[in-house]
């Protein structure tokens, strides 16, 4: 990072670690609608009767639905709906609006908070519910504890995309 970014990215004020977990529980919430209204869509379309029939096309589909809620969100208002509710807002590292490239970018990288668990979890021949969970627990905190290591406390995920989140107060009428 430049000097000049840096003096960009010192002057807005940063969510703080639990502002922005409470955040991605929220998003959890919301995106448990947007995921079982998108399998529906796609079940209705496709005829599947068993839930494992076209069971990866459903997983190809419902990434592509969350991708597109995201770069939409982000590169319109910088805050999706949970974002939003917590005064959140993503910027790129000169505090302008992200592009729909850098959105996408940024859904793809953002990924990094469950591929490594998912992937121990893979390598280790891992079946049970508990156990897969388990993994992901462990590898969602490791994700989290990285931000402590991070000069600015960002997630590698925004670190990689030239990303910051910053708060967005609403303004008083």
């Amino acid at each position: 990072m430049s000097a000049s970014e840096n003096q960009v990215a010192a002057s807005f004020e940063r969510p703080g670690l639990s502002r922005r977990m409470a955040a991605f529980v929220y998003e959890g919430v919301v995106l448990f609608g947007v995921v079982f209204v998108a399998g529906y869509f796609f079940s209705a379309l496709t005829q599947q009767r068993h839930a494992l029939q076209g069971q990866h096309a459903l997983q190809a589909f419902l990434f592509a639905v969350l991708g597109i809620y995201f770069a939409w969100f982000w590169s319109r208002s910088g805050q999706t709906v949970a974002m939003k509710a917590w005064h959140i807002r993503v910027l790129d590292r000169q505090g302008r609006p992200l592009t729909q490239a850098r959105a996408l970018a940024r859904y793809a990288l953002s990924w990094l908070w469950f591929m490594p668990a998912l992937l121990s979890a893979w390598l280790l021949d891992l079946h049970s519910p508990a156990a897969i969970f388990g993994c992901l627990t462990v590898g969602v905190l490791a994700y989290v504890l990285l931000t402590l290591i991070q000069p600015q406390k960002q997630f590698l995920h925004d670190v990689i995309c030239g990303t910051q989140l910053v708060t967005q107060l609403p303004t008083k009428k």
